[in-house]
């Protein structure tokens, strides 16, 4: 007997965040101009805290990322080469943009770096014609790595006119920057146009540039003025919530404040192809852009044909376009689509396999792909590889009801829609959006715990401490409590060879804790003692104590009030299996030997550690996972990540976007 799924209802408004786009471009050109700029409603995702931060090292005045901030603009004199090399994470646009940038200041070096993701994804698209203008440009690596780490020597340029093979706009983008910059002249020709929101934006800023036909022309020795902006919608994260709208069985969705540049819409135009009525109300043009308010409804889905020249108008949304063919009559095709090989992911390869893992009839192509639709139900596990579309495109499609979709690595949408869970779980509109029905009186919700745990030196505590600063809730770190009662058992005098666990919580008496406003602090005879509980002698003894039975009851038990008073995050060892097994949110660090034993040197020492020093510390740390494995193992439902090739602002990110996340279902947003 088959069972008839339940229907898919959407209703409402979405407003997607800022463009991310315009967001990196709206602060190098604040950066570059004279006088201050204005910018409302950026998109503060990690990708564009990348530029910020990148900006700041270079000397320019960026305040915290907000809904309402100015930057104050010196002139592109004022920027320097930054101190340290500028970490661009996962961002491919911050690094193209600012190497354009860099390469037209004569005398400012600037050193490139990324993840793991970032450093294998190709830069010799822009340092071949950076280097034809007269920069020098050095890779650093194997001989044929063209990826990061890169460093970029700014020099005077010459005027140059480059004929892409392939759109794109960050290319062009770091052209138009590095004329604008040096004072150059620059023409860029395109086989079709790219994105132009630096043509825009420059225009509007008083540039003198061109656009004919497939060429882009900047006039040598121009300045930027500065002129406030509002960040408009990101259509290509709009874009999904349209397709979950044509997914639905009934209602409507708005999506309001869109940016509406022709060079961004091709995806709602292939939904239209596909069946999806999407009208457009209240459309403007802002700075230069078109905004307006799209309305999608459902449809039925059709097959249809993707390529050519339209490619580059709807390159982002290709991962979410082939999920939508999964649903659809027929056989869609997507061809000319090579670039999405290196983007975050090789998404051509990611679509097809994660699409083929659920159950759908795809096939690889060498420039995309061939998807036979159809209305079966879907479940399996997709695997992201950190890549933010893949997560989305997939999340949507998980969506339907019938679907039983799976993501690994939900938090990574952070990079550019860091409320996207919440605003698909709003979406999802109450089966009887009129009724008169009271809703249910509900108590004081219990504390929310997030337990990260995780083997010795995976940044436990300081990632923790991090998430808790971010979520504004407490920090708990039950290690802590470990190293107080350590720090007492040093001071009896007693040799730790001859402790016993009733010897040592003899002194448990002396240690209490009080909220503080960030966390959850012990106390040493009523004051705190961080500093001599992180002294060497402590760091030596604490495991001893940590595999004492009744001194884990003990902490386990101070942990555990300190969670039924107010919402925490723990780390600490067996938080999510024996203090917590009931946690709402379970995330386990893990990175290689290693790593962890380069991070800890580094932090003690202050310094970069030989590898003498490191593989001393590794062989201590694979001793110390030896005696700690009863405690270090992973809860069932644990959502583990591994840390060995991943900033600590990336792990913090996506452990607040799951945390966030947690809490809406818990709770509502």
């Amino acid at each position: 007997m088959s069972r008839t799924r339940s229907p898919l209802l959407v209703r409402g408004v979405v407003r997607a965040p800022g463009d991310k786009s315009i967001s990196h471009r709206s602060l190098i050109l604040a950066a570059m101009a004279s006088g201050p700029t204005r910018i409302r409603d950026i998109l503060a995702s990690a990708d564009v805290q990348a530029t910020a931060g990148a900006l700041r090292a270079m000397g320019a005045e960026i305040p915290a990322l907000s809904d309402d901030f100015i930057v104050h603009g010196r002139g592109v004199a004022s920027l320097h080469s930054p101190a340290s090399a500028l970490d661009c994470g996962n961002s491919g646009t911050t690094t193209r943009l600012l190497a354009g940038l860099v390469a037209g200041l004569e005398g400012r070096v600037a050193r490139f770096e990324g993840d793991a993701s970032l450093s294998r994804r190709p830069m010799r698209r822009i340092a071949a014609p950076l280097a034809d203008m007269g920069a020098h440009i050095e890779f650093e690596g194997a001989d044929g790595h063209d990826g990061l780490p890169m460093r970029v020597h700014g020099r005077p340029l010459s005027a140059i006119t480059v004929v892409n093979t392939h759109a794109s706009a960050q290319v062009k983008g770091a052209l138009l920057l590095a004329g604008l910059a040096s004072g150059s002249g620059v023409t860029v020709r395109e086989p079709q146009r790219s994105r132009d929101h630096t043509e825009r934006m420059l225009q509007a800023r008083g540039v003198a540039l061109t656009v004919a036909g497939e060429d882009v022309v900047l006039l040598p020795a121009q300045t930027v003025n500065a002129v406030d902006v509002v960040v408009p919608s990101d259509p290509s994260s709009a874009a999904f919530f349209a397709a979950l709208a044509a997914f639905a069985d009934e209602g409507v969705l708005r999506l309001e404040n869109v940016c509406l540049n022709p060079t961004r819409t091709g995806a709602f135009d292939v939904l239209r192809r596909m069946g999806v009525r999407i009208d457009v109300e209240d459309e403007r043009t802002v700075g230069g852009e078109a905004i307006g308010t799209l309305v999608v409804h459902p449809a039925s889905l059709q097959a249809t044909a993707i390529g050519g020249q339209e490619i580059p108008r709807c390159i982002d949304e290709l991962p979410m376009i082939a999920c939508v063919a999964a649903r659809s009559v027929g056989e869609t095709r997507i061809t000319d689509a090579g670039e999405l090989r290196v983007k975050e992911s090789d998404r051509i390869r990611a679509v097809v396999e994660n699409l083929r893992r659920l159950g759908v009839d795809v096939e690889e192509l060498p420039d995309g792909m061939r998807i036979v639709g159809s209305q079966s139900s879907l479940s399996g596990h997709v695997v992201t590889h950190g890549d933010h579309r893949l997560a989305m495109a997939f999340g949507i499609l998980g969506a339907v009801p019938g679907n039983r979709i799976t993501i690994d690595d939900p938090a990574c949408v952070s990079v550019s829609y860091p409320t996207f869970w919440r605003d698909l779980a709003q979406a999802i509109g109450p089966a009887s959006p009129d009724s008169d029905q009271e809703p249910a009186v509900t108590s004081r919700p219990k504390p929310l715990v997030i337990a990260i745990d995780g083997p010795a030196a995976s940044g436990k505590s300081s990632t923790a401490q991090w998430v808790a600063q971010i979520l504004n809730v407490h920090h708990v770190d039950s290690g802590a409590f470990y190293r107080a009662i350590t720090l007492l058992a040093l001071g009896t005098g007693v040799a730790p060879e001859q402790w016993t666990p009733q010897a040592v919580l003899a002194q448990a008496h002396r240690i209490t804790w009080r909220l503080t406003e960030r966390s959850v602090l012990p106390l040493v005879d009523g004051t705190a003692q961080d500093e001599a509980m992180r002294d060497a002698p402590v760091t030596r003894q604490v495991s001893r104590v940590a595999q004492m039975a009744a001194v884990r009851h003990w902490v386990n038990d101070q942990v555990r009030a300190a969670g039924a008073a107010t919402d925490v995050v723990v780390d600490g060892r067996d938080i999510g299996t024996a203090v917590f097994p009931t946690a709402a949110l379970k995330v386990f660090l893990v990175a290689d030997p290693w790593e962890r034993a380069r991070r800890r040197l580094i932090q003690r020492l202050g310094r970069r550690p030989n590898d003498a020093e490191i593989a001393e510390e590794t062989e201590a740390l694979v001793a110390r996972d030896a005696l700690d494995a009863a405690q270090s193992a992973p809860a069932p439902d644990v959502i583990t990540i591994d840390t060995t090739t991943v900033t600590q602002e990336e792990q913090v990110q996506r452990i607040v976007a799951l945390a966030k996340a947690t809490r809406d279902r818990l709770r509502g947003p």
